[in-house]
């Protein structure tokens, strides 16, 4: 099963890492372009990378040639693209932007296939595991559900009052939402059925995660556990049971300065992270260690991908 594992970085430089020996194999020149690497996503197929830099959505081939440059280029956002993924079937990429929009894209044409105005800055976008759906949270506090069939906003959120929503993530069988506040708070919410006569989002629990900003969280794949990164140079680890009470189990500690972003795993028992300290470690969920380190990055690294499930 091969590994993708992949880092973005102020230093304008995204890196593909060997994940187990920590070499860099591939590095992707940027001659001529500006921007900083704000987000990065890997197809469900692991063919493309989805690389948002600055107002622009990039597309590379991951089994390119290492000096190879992107396949397309989205344009038409007008502020830093903050949230990228990709739709299940690989056909649509979404983005969503400081520019208060969230667009979706068509992967086999390279238009602009659908525009979703939220009315402000968007921090973080993603795909319902139904396909159907996607769920928002910006920095006006509010979280919100868009239905691609209808296109139209469905349900809205402001667990926080105005505080800005920076981070959700939903579980992998659609079964939970949690979204993290800049404040380090964490709200939680069942999701029921829509066609049930229970609220789409049941909130069932709040906890304050860290005392310093919430920079993202993330659900494992297996959704046993919440990671959740801070400005305070910590991820905590933190399970979860079946009736929703967050436990703190771990804090992982070595990174020097603000923790950006992370990913899991398939399997859930590894965790790769991103910091201002110009490096991403590998850390093993059993034992709360690191046991790789990512070195290369010449200023803050700020977005990683990993995917090592079947392609």
């Amino acid at each position: 099963m091969s590994v993708i594992l992949v880092t973005g970085s102020y230093d304008h430089e995204i890196r593909f890492w060997e994940a187990w020996s920590g070499i860099c194999s591939r590095t992707i020149p940027r001659v001529g372009e500006s921007g900083q690497v704000n987000r990065l996503a890997i197809s469900p197929d692991k063919r493309l990378l989805a690389a948002a830099i600055h107002k622009k959505a990039y597309i590379y081939e991951i089994a390119a040639a290492p000096s190879a440059g992107p396949v397309a280029i989205f344009e038409g956002h007008n502020g830093n693209i903050t949230a990228i993924c990709f739709h299940s079937e690989g056909k649509w990429l979404v983005t969503g932007s400081e520019d208060g929009t969230i667009k979706i894209w068509d992967l086999r044409s390279s238009h602009l296939h659908r525009n979703y105005d939220n009315e402000a800055p968007v921090n973080d976008v993603v795909v319902h595991p139904n396909q159907g759906e996607l769920i928002s949270c910006d920095q006006a506090g509010r979280i919100k559900q868009w239905d691609l069939s209808e296109n139209i906003c469905t349900h809205e959120l402001t667990p926080g009052g105005d505080t800005p929503m920076r981070s959700i993530s939903l579980a992998s069988d659609g079964s939970c939402l949690v979204g993290g506040s800049v404040k380090g708070k964490c709200y939680v919410w069942k999701i029921n059925e829509e066609r049930s006569d229970l609220p789409r989002f049941q909130a069932v629990t709040m906890f304050q995660a860290h005392n310093k900003y919430l920079t993202r969280l993330l659900l494992s794949p297996d959704v046993k556990y919440l990671a959740t990164c801070s400005a305070d140079t910590t991820v905590k680890i933190w399970s979860i049971t079946p009736n929703y009470e967050f436990k703190q189990e771990k804090t992982l500690q070595g990174h020097q300065r603000w923790v950006w972003d992370c990913a899991f795993s398939a399997d859930s028992a590894y965790l790769v992270t991103a910091s201002s300290d110009h490096t991403a470690r590998l850390w093993d969920m059993s034992t709360g260690e690191t046991v790789r380190q990512y070195n290369g990055h010449q200023k803050a690294a700020v977005c990683c991908a990993l995917h090592d499930g079947a392609g």
